[in-house]
């Protein structure tokens, strides 16, 4: 990126800190005006959340203006081969809020995130918000935070593989022996009728755009 350009994203950080802190100010006087159904501490994080991750997809604009279009990641990006863009804000412009269980980063010591922190802090980099990207490089308590971060998201998928790996398993299983017969009827190995036309509207699903047929196209090709 030019240099004009983190300037900018530099400026946009710098705002989002400010934001936050005038919303933890509003909190403590008591004058944040409560979400419905939501207490004041909640609506402060959820007010935060939005705060930082709308100012994060503000960072990302700006790079992804000033990234040539020749870029080989921006290509990948926008042709849908490989990441997205908010892969090259992270890696050019600010990784953003990092969450743990969907929520800012709020366990850790007594009344603090980390040692590093006065009691009671609220503000943005205290909870997980990390305004450095991966190329700046992250200081030492932005890379906790993006460890903790990191930690949910490997244990996540680690769980997630085995469960719906035998969730696939028993649905081939419960479904190998069922079939469309030459009649239209779908049957099971001892010939019993599940079905009486497949899918109830017989329509193929890989012949299909979505389980809808695009008429247009199908009389443009008949043309």
């Amino acid at each position: 990126l030019s240099h004009a350009a983190i300037k900018e994203i530099e400026d946009t950080i710098q705002k989002i800190n400010k934001r936050v802190d005038e919303l933890v100010v509003t909190y403590q006087k008591k004058t944040l005006e409560p979400l419905p159904g939501r207490t004041l501490k909640e609506t402060l994080e959820e007010k935060i959340m939005t705060t930082v991750n709308r100012g994060r997809d503000r960072t990302g604009r700006i790079a992804e203006r000033n990234l040539d279009e020749g870029n080989q990641v921006m290509m990948m990006a926008r042709t849908g081969a490989r990441g997205n863009i908010l892969n090259i804000t992270q890696m050019s412009a600010c990784l953003g809020q990092q969450a743990v269980r969907g929520k800012r980063i709020a366990r850790g010591y007594r009344h603090r995130t980390l040692p590093h922190f006065g009691s009671a802090d609220l503000g943005a980099k205290s909870h997980g918000f990390i305004g450095s990207s991966y190329k700046k490089g992250l200081d030492p308590v932005e890379f906790f935070f993006h460890a903790m971060g990191g930690r949910e998201s490997l244990t996540d998928t680690a769980m997630r593989t085995p469960k719906s790996g035998y969730l696939q398993r028993r649905l081939i299983n419960a479904g190998q022996d069922i079939k469309v017969e030459k009649d239209g009827t779908v049957r099971d190995n001892t010939k019993t009728i599940i079905q009486f036309t497949f899918g109830e509207d017989g329509i193929d699903p890989s012949k299909t755009n979505f389980g809808k047929f695009d008429v247009e196209r199908i009389l443009e090709v008949s043309k």
